[in-house]
Formats: structure tokens, sequence, C-alpha cells
């Protein structure tokens, strides 16, 4: 944060020079422009401005990730959970209307949350559900169509669900889009360098254009392994984030070195195509193995990463289910297979989902690995599951 005192009377004046020189302004660059300005110093008025310091690293690694994906720009922050929780409050506002899936993520529930707009929940992945909650919608606005006229509408769901491991129904939500005149928001924070033959995320698992969706956010703390997230879109939908999404401008700017191991993260993934081909032989061939272990439902699609493990006959407990599960985890941990019981905050989801231990799958398992895994957690279920039953 820089912080510059100045008249009153400067204060519109100022305030819009700093925002130009935003990205490459350091403190001693400001005092020599407020020096240079003749800037009257006042102990009375203060303006804080918030200056990311995005150096050369970052722009280039901006430039790539617009070019990746296919779009005409990219934003870069250094907080993986704002990057979609600040996207959706900078364009929805109070007296807006978000349609949001009930099983997003927690991020993107504190996004639509933080945006004080009507928010309007719609079963998770039901495309009939969420056309019923549109239809309503659309007889509200004929009873009122001077309202409707000034109301925007947003649709936010995940590309690839963190909860329960399935993938949007995408040639639908576009359907529906066209037909109730509302604004896509996809959240691809797990399908980003996953779906796809070349890893560009569900719009290219679908063989949909980018362009149908009008804004794509992501995290860089899945399949790049590195910090922060990005947004991407058409280059008027970035430029508005840079000055009203809270995580950008009250933020400071990603570490250069975490930004130049990103980008080099994204090159690899871009030069060797067959790490995503062998990232999804993996899935299927663990989703077709824990599909074997009885009493045990497998939650997500065979080409996801993200797989959840949930009893098929549930106490009517969740500390009792949460226990039984955990000490699956603990057995399994202490054999060297790292699994870990899938947290949430109880008290803060929309919807809270059931207990599950989750699974994720990586490139670099062979198939000697991905045997041992089942193995040991079939081993494990069936001696846990005996024992407290």
């Amino acid at each position: 944060m820089v912080l510059v005192r100045v008249v009153q009377e400067d204060f519109t004046e100022h305030l819009a020079d700093s925002l130009q020189l935003r990205r490459v302004c350091i403190f001693s660059y400001v005092q020599m422009y407020a020096a240079t300005n003749q800037t009257t110093f006042s102990p009375s008025t203060y303006v804080v401005f918030q200056l990311p310091l995005n150096a050369d690293v970052h722009l280039e690694f901006e430039n790539q990730l617009a070019k990746f994906m296919n779009t005409e720009e990219s934003i870069l922050y250094s907080y993986g959970f704002s990057t979609i929780a600040s996207a959706i409050p900078a364009y929805a506002k109070r007296g807006d209307i978000v349609f949001c899936d009930e099983g997003a993520c927690f991020s993107v529930q504190k996004g639509v949350v933080a945006s004080r707009s009507t928010i309007i929940y719609f079963k998770h992945n039901d495309m009939d559900d969420l056309e019923r909650v549109l239809k309503i919608q659309a007889e509200k606005d004929k009873k009122n169509p001077k309202k409707a006229k000034v109301t925007r509408k947003f649709i936010v769901v995940e590309g690839l669900s963190m909860n329960y491991g399935d993938i949007v129904p995408l040639p639908r939500l576009v359907e529906l889009k066209w037909k109730y005149k509302v604004r896509i928001f996809v959240e691809e924070s797990l399908s980003f360098a996953v779906l796809g033959k070349t890893g560009r995320g569900v719009t290219e698992h679908f063989g949909i254009s980018i362009d149908e969706v009008d804004l794509v956010a992501a995290n860089l703390e899945n399949s790049i392994a590195a910090c922060g997230g990005f947004g991407c879109g058409k280059k008027y939908v970035i430029d508005h984030q840079r000055l009203s999404g809270l995580g950008y401008c009250f933020s400071a700017s990603l570490p250069p070195m975490l930004a130049s191991a990103a980008a080099q993260a994204l090159s690899i993934i871009e030069n060797n195509p067959n790490m995503l081909a062998k990232l999804r032989e993996n899935c299927e061939l663990m989703h077709e193995g824990l599909s074997k272990i009885e009493n045990i439902q497998v939650v997500g699609e065979p080409i996801s990463p993200i797989k959840h493990l949930r009893l098929t006959e549930p106490t009517d407990t969740r500390d009792i289910d949460m226990r039984t599960l955990q000490m699956v985890v603990d057995e399994t941990m202490s054999e060297g297979v790292a699994v870990t019981l899938a947290r949430y905050l109880d008290n803060e989801e929309h919807l809270l989902p059931q207990p599950s231990i989750r699974i994720s799958v990586n490139s670099k398992l062979s198939r000697e690995d991905i045997d041992r895994v089942v193995n040991i957690l079939n081993t494990n279920f069936k001696k846990i599951l005996a024992m407290v039953s």
C-alpha cells in the first residue's frame, strides 16, 4: 500500500493519474510524481492508492494465460480463494440476481454472498431445476418489465465440482443462457489444466467456444501447484476487475518467484499433452478399482481426479460417520497412502455434503501405485466397517 497525502481540491486529478500508474509505480516513483506536479501536502486529507506492483513476470504470465485459454486478456490474483470470491461481486451487485449451484465450493458461496445480490440456488448440476427457477423469474419479469430491464442476471457454476467430482453440463447451460438472457461465470479451479485434450478446461472438454462463457476464473493451487489464481475473458470484462475486484485492488501481487514457477508449470503442460492423457487414464483406473470396494459409493466422474468415497449406508449421526471414515484414513495413512477426510465449515456451508474421504489422482501414479491404493483402502474399509458394525 502507498499512502499519498494531497489537498482536497486535487483529489480527483491525482486519483485518476495514480490509477493509470497502478501497475508500474513504486513508492519512490509516487513521491517523485507528487513533487513534479507540485503537490501540496496537508495532514488533513489522506488517499490510499493500492499498487499491485506487477513486474514483467506477472504481465508475461497474464499474456501466457490469456493465450492458453484463447481469451483476449487475463488477470492474476495473489490468493486462489479470493479469485472467484472477488470476481463475482465485481460484477453482480445489489439488485441483481445470481442463480447459483447449491453444491458450489465455499469460495463461490462467499462470492455470491459478498455481491449482495438476490441469490437463487438450484440443485447441483441439475439443468432442469435451473430452467425451473429461470422460468419463475421470467414470469416475475413479465409483471414488472421496467425493473427487469435494469436487473442483471448471472449463473455461477463449477466446471469440475470440488465437493462432488462431477462435470457441469455446459452445452445445456449455454442453451439456457441464450434462452433466458443471463451471463455465465464458471469456476474452473479443478478443470483447468485437467479437462480437454490440451487442458483448457470444461469448454474444450465439450468443444464449446470459450466466448460462450462470460467469465472463467480458477486458482493455480491444484494442477499448477503454485499459489494465486486468475480470471480470463473479454478485455472489457478483465479491465473492470482491475478496478473492482477487491482481491486484486487490495492485495499485493503474487510473489514473482511463484508467478515464474506457475508460468513454467503451464509451459510443461503445454509441451507435454501426454501428461493429460496419462492423468485421464489414471483417473479411470482409480475409479474402476474404487468402485469394487463393498459398502462404498464412489462419487465423481471416472475422468475426474477428485473422487469422494462415501458410506452406502450412513448412520443418522454425522459425527459417527466422520469418526468411522477418519479411522479408515488413519489406517491408510499408516501404510503410506495419503488420503484425507473431506472437511467443511459445517455452520457456514449452504449445503453440507455427506461425510466422505477425498481422493486426489495425479499423472505420476503407476498402475502398481493405483492397485496398491485400492487394495489398502479395500482392506481398511472391510476392517473398520466390521469393527463398528
